[in-house]
């Protein structure tokens, strides 16, 4: 192992990455991304097939590290995390060598005698930079298109989660090349340093503001860039919905991950004749869950760090707690909660919240809700409980969000066939599945033409050839 690649993969530490260690880093991966190693697809397959290995080898190692980082579930780890990854390596193992081929398009007349492909050709080396809250899934997959497309990567994973971010550095430099993925671990000056660097593709999970900045520095030099970001996805509840469906459901992609996951719900937008009840189902749900006590469920997981704590507490003076409330500084415990009497001034309603509270606002028509979620921000989800499907046909065509459920929450991510991503605010780009493939790929559109026969009829001179042309292009 090089000295570069011991530097910034030193496992176990948070370091902060030399400058020359970077440049040197990322001078070897292009050089040996020129030299065409990745292009082979049964190379790929291998890497692939590589880092499968490593994530059920490492399944412990990553369930004990989320759960020092902020006491995950176990359950949800593997779920959300380590089985979310392997499934979609499973789908791209099996699909790569058919996404990889050459697809032919459908040809015009106009250049007979030809034929038309689109060639998917990988950009180069990849930054990836990750966020914390869920620390494996939101590197690795990004990873993987990276990989099957035919490119090299450095991951940044973040530094809020520094045992996980451990394990991933070991678990990446048992597993491959340095020269082909690397992790470089640190705080905010590495990933500044990171993006002030000349990449072929950025990858970035994490808030608007921060990929705000991450835009700004991909705009230096033109690399195209996917941002995966967040906002206040909303759930929309209607009079006719199945109350109790509804409120298991919410209460389940809400409270997972305590609340930390960028496409939970969050807000109710209920209608008003239903408002009461569904909060009582709400009560029902949550005390299922997490029984009496949430602060000593076994599956109920802790807010990351002491700032987002604190920013969370300070929300729980907005409107009434109906639900919940409960919290803790020392185990940044902060419990279940339903906010009641809540407006669009107050500040829990002014960014995403991030974690285990939710508002509850009401509406009187679907005309209404409507209005009111099309004058915000478009949302990254969006979730419709309703049994009335011109309702459900009217909101999707009416709002704009960039996935989401009818009767259901969060369930949009499990299909790898589905692309995920956001739109305005919430995000550029999408990936998953075959989608992740073609992100990490230059789409290269090829014409193959024919040299048996060459029409003169588009080389000059012209002549009074333009009456004929204007009825061929009619015709064809």
């Amino acid at each position: 192992m090089n000295s570069t690649n011991t530097y910034v993969n030193r496992a176990g530490t948070v370091t902060e990455a030399d400058p020359q260690a970077v440049l040197d880093l990322l001078k070897q991966q292009k050089a040996y991304f020129a030299g065409g190693h990745t292009l082979d697809i049964s190379f790929r397959k291998e890497q692939l097939r590589r880092l499968l290995e490593a994530l059920r080898s490492h399944e412990q190692e990553l369930m004990d590290a989320m759960y020092a980082d902020f006491r995950k579930p176990a359950f949800e780890t593997y779920t959300t995390e380590i089985g979310f990854v392997e499934k979609e390596l499973q789908l791209v193992l099996k699909k790569i060598v058919r996404w990889a081929k050459p697809q032919s398009v459908g040809e015009t007349l106009l250049n007979f005698p030809a034929r038309s492909y689109v060639y998917s050709q990988p950009y180069g080396v990849a930054l990836i930079i990750g966020p914390w809250n869920y620390p494996l899934q939101l590197v690795l997959n990004p990873l993987i298109g990276a990989l099957a497309a035919g490119n090299c990567a450095i991951i940044k994973p973040s530094e809020l989660t520094p045992a996980t971010s451990a394990v991933i550095a070991r678990l990446i430099s048992k597993t491959f090349d340095p020269r082909l993925v690397t992790v470089v671990q640190g705080g905010v000056p590495t990933t500044q340093l990171l993006l002030a660097q000349r990449f072929d593709y950025i990858f970035f999970t994490g808030s608007t503001q921060v990929g705000r900045v991450v835009m700004k520095a991909a705009a230096e030099h033109l690399t195209p860039v996917t941002l995966e970001l967040g906002g206040k996805s909303p759930v929309i509840v209607a009079e006719d919905a199945d109350l109790g469906l509804a409120a298991r459901r919410i209460a389940w992609g809400k409270f997972m991950n305590a609340g930390q996951t960028c496409v939970a719900p969050d807000y109710l937008l209920v209608h008003e004749q239903v408002k009461d009840e569904l909060i009582e189902r709400l009560r029902i749900a949550i005390q299922e869950f997490y029984g009496d006590s949430p602060r000593h469920s076994p599956d109920f997981a802790r807010i990351v760090n002491d700032r987002h704590y604190r920013r969370l507490s300070g929300y729980l003076q907005d409107g009434v707690v109906r639900i919940g409330g409960q919290h803790d500084a020392d185990s940044r415990f902060i419990a279940p909660t339903v906010l009641d009497q809540v407006n669009w001034q107050h500040p829990v309603m002014q960014d995403e919240i991030f974690g285990p509270i939710l508002p509850v606002l009401t509406y009187t028509h679907l005309d209404e809700a409507i209005r009111q979620v099309n004058s915000k921000e478009k949302p990254l989800a969006l979730y419709f409980f309703s049994s009335n499907e011109v309702q459900q046909q009217r909101v999707l065509e009416e709002l704009h969000f960039g996935g989401g459920c009818i009767n259901d929450t969060i369930s949009h991510l499990i299909n790898p066939n589905l692309p995920f991503g956001g739109v305005g605010e919430s995000g550029v780009g999408s990936y998953h599945g075959q989608a992740s493939f073609e992100l990490f790929s230059n789409q290269k559109s090829v014409v193959h033409r024919g040299t048996w026969i060459d029409l003169p009829l588009r080389y000059p001179p012209y002549g009074n050839r333009l009456a004929f042309v204007r009825k061929l292009f009619k015709w064809l």
